[in-house]
């Protein structure tokens, strides 16, 4: 990922308290349903489904079918690369500020 429209959708994504719960609680590891996912929440199914598609949308989540029943996973993958497009925004803000205080120190 280089960052751009992939990284505003992930950040927008992520931005919602409820979808990041729903990503830490899956990043526990075990793949739940939208019942177990809904679970001492205020939440109902359907808005669970609504958050789950959008998490879905930007590649964090992969559904798995257990008979008749759909689990949801966390995919850290897409994580991995935000979190390197973080990285290199981090080391180029590091950098123009190492070379705004080199500048301001020369100064007379």
């Amino acid at each position: 990922m280089a960052g751009g429209p992939d990284a505003a959708a992930m950040f927008a994504a992520l931005g919602d308290p409820t979808r990041l719960a729903v990503v830490n609680r899956l990043a526990l590891g075990e793949a739940q349903s939208i019942s177990r996912l809904t679970e001492g929440t205020p939440l109902t199914r359907q808005a669970m489904t609504k958050h789950l598609k959008v998490l879905e949308g930007v590649g964090l989540l992969r559904q798995i079918k257990v008979g008749r029943e759909s689990r949801f996973a966390l995919d850290p993958a897409p994580l991995a690369d935000l979190t390197a497009y973080l990285e290199l925004v981090s080391r180029q803000w590091d950098d123009a500020l190492d070379r705004l205080r080199n500048f301001v120190e020369e100064q007379p």
